[in-house]
């Protein structure tokens, strides 16, 4: 059982930028992949980024603007977002798995943390 924290989730203004942490604790290993998601008000929750030992992925949606990375010492995923939108505005998950190629539906999720931005 691995659980998930997110933590860095608030407001912030239009073109803003914020920093979501997620710390894995339990039955963890620097091989897991880890990755973010998010779910908006009446939208489904949509893939945003993963990233194992020797890949990345984005979505089309966020590319240039979030960047993923992990600190494996510390079993921490982070999500840097910069330029937000008001459309970056939801609710945050982060999720885990063994493999990056089961992202599609992971194993794990954290409870989830609120980004507001304000236009």
């Amino acid at each position: 059982q691995v659980q998930l924290v997110e933590s860095g989730g608030g407001l912030v203004q239009a073109g803003g930028s914020l920093r979501l942490s997620c710390a894995a604790s339990g039955r963890t290993s620097s091989r897991d992949a880890m990755g973010w998601f998010r779910q908006a008000p009446g939208k489904e929750r949509e893939f945003l980024t993963a990233i194992s030992d020797d890949n990345i992925y984005y979505a089309v949606s966020v590319k240039g603007r979030f960047t993923i990375s992990r600190d494996s010492s510390k079993n921490t995923a982070y999500l840097q977002m910069n330029s937000l939108k008001s459309e970056d505005t939801a609710v945050y998950y982060c999720a885990a798995d063994n493999s990056i190629m089961n992202m599609n539906r992971p194993r794990s999720w954290g409870q989830g943390t609120q980004v507001t931005v304000s236009s």
